[in-house]
């Protein structure tokens, strides 16, 4: 994934960091000033599919959003494996 993305322009970063601690992995990228973070995990794999973490909104609707509001507009989602770079492409647009 980090080859594909680096290949159409985005710079990427992978962190395999220890999977028992995912939070810590997340606490990273926010600490890097992630805008985007991609989780594949073994289900996701299987499925095809990644998990989009739009860490920009996510910082914006903990500051603004009431708690159902956050619950509404979700800042991670899942999209198809092949949809990997338009999406985070889309988000960086967005973002910049």
């Amino acid at each position: 994934m980090v080859t594909e993305l680096r290949q159409a322009g985005i710079r990427a970063e992978v962190d395999l960091g220890n999977p028992k601690n995912f939070g810590n992995q997340m606490k990273y990228a926010d600490k890097r000033q992630s805008p985007v973070v991609v989780i594949e995990g073994g289900d996701e794999k299987d499925r095809g599919v990644v998990q989009i973490k739009d860490m920009v909104l996510g910082a914006q609707l903990a500051q603004e959003a009431s708690h159902d509001e956050w619950k509404e507009r979700k800042n991670q989602y899942e999209v198809k494996r092949s949809d990997l770079v338009q999406e985070v492409r889309n988000i960086l647009d967005r973002t910049n």
